[in-house]
């Protein structure tokens, strides 16, 4: 396909839409159908004095996305992006409301440093969650698909997730989370390091892991990864706990990488480690580290306007437009 415009002139997003025409196989797609699945969940190492905020924002933030008025809502409005909420595991219970995804499996996570996270049916479960909600969206004809989560404490969960996943010290994933002063810092890395301590003869597969010191979101978010996988779907993941998930989910099939990309780089000193674990590079790196799915709601317009200039773009010879003396292959 010579396509008007020098080899390689438009970069990352050359590479990009090339992923895309791979995982559909073929040339003619569009990415005309985006949706961003938000998971939420509470956990119970929120006990451990891990966060800065009340476990009740958990709830009161999905009350907020509901009504549209979140970051989350605000970005996904501007880029055309269909918003689903799941409840997989808030712990205040949250009333019937007409636009919430109920698929709660326990009211949040156990205390990590003094037991298992969660059983491993609950871990089974909230893994087929996320399956169930990529199958659904697919099924609606979407064809762009992005997750990202909420859950007061979950940055603690995925720190000590991506110290079992990459075998470095807790000191060297966990960071402040959504704004943590030095002490709560203190807590955090304290909580991680005697998590692993207590569970360390229970971290051998990926779903062990996840059931010891997971989360119901971040187990979700993993099911999620696999079901676009095996549908055959473009998949974006958010920032730190979105991308742990993601690590689990390639942990357990690696095919599932081929269909992820990482939406943005995280200010959390752990993301880093974790991508370069998946062997990504992020398509936007803006120092973000809200979650909620903000950086892919803003890279899901890179990666359709990357798809755009591959499918739609003329030809130097459907345009009258002189080529190169050697051949210019989109690439």
């Amino acid at each position: 396909m010579e396509l008007t415009k020098p080899p390689g002139s438009l970069g990352r997003l050359e590479g990009v839409a090339n992923r895309c025409a791979g995982i559909f196989g073929t040339l003619s797609f569009t990415l005309e159908r985006p949706r961003i699945v938000l998971f939420a969940g509470d956990h119970g190492v929120y006990a451990e004095g891990v966060s800065a905020y009340p476990q009740s924002v958990t709830a009161q933030m999905v009350l907020n996305f509901l009504r549209g008025g979140a970051a989350i809502n605000c970005l996904a409005q501007v880029g055309g992006i269909d918003l689903q909420i799941v409840d997989v595991g808030v712990a205040t219970p949250l009333p019937p409301l007409e636009n919430l995804v109920k698929r709660r499996i326990a009211a949040g996570t156990h205390n990590l440093c003094t037991g298992p996270a969660m059983t491993n049916e609950e871990a089974v479960s909230a893994v087929q969650v996320g399956i169930e909600l990529a199958e659904l969206a697919i099924g609606d004809g979407c064809d762009l698909l992005g997750f990202g989560e909420m859950g007061i404490g979950n940055t603690t969960s995925a720190s000590a997730l991506t110290a079992a996943l990459t075998g470095l010290p807790p000191v060297a994933v966990v960071g402040r989370g959504a704004g943590a002063d030095d002490d709560c810092l203190a807590r955090k890395i304290s909580a991680v390091q005697r998590g692993l301590a207590l569970h360390s003869d229970n971290l051998a597969s990926p779903m062990e892991v996840l059931a010891h010191i997971g989360g119901l979101e971040i187990a979700a978010m993993t099911g999620f990864c696999l079901g676009c996988a095996s549908r055959r779907r473009p998949v974006l993941m958010d920032g730190f706990i979105a991308t742990c998930a993601a690590a689990l989910a390639v942990r357990m099939h690696p095919a599932a990488g081929d269909y992820l990309f990482a939406a943005h780089g995280s200010a959390e000193p752990g993301h880093g480690h974790l991508l370069a674990l998946l062997g990504q590079r992020p398509l936007l790196d803006l120092e973000m580290r809200l979650g909620e799915g903000t950086g892919v709601a803003l890279s899901m317009k890179l990666v359709q306007g990357a798809v755009a200039a591959f499918t739609n773009m003329a030809t130097f010879s459907s345009a009258g437009v002189s080529g190169p003396t050697t051949s210019a292959v989109f690439t």
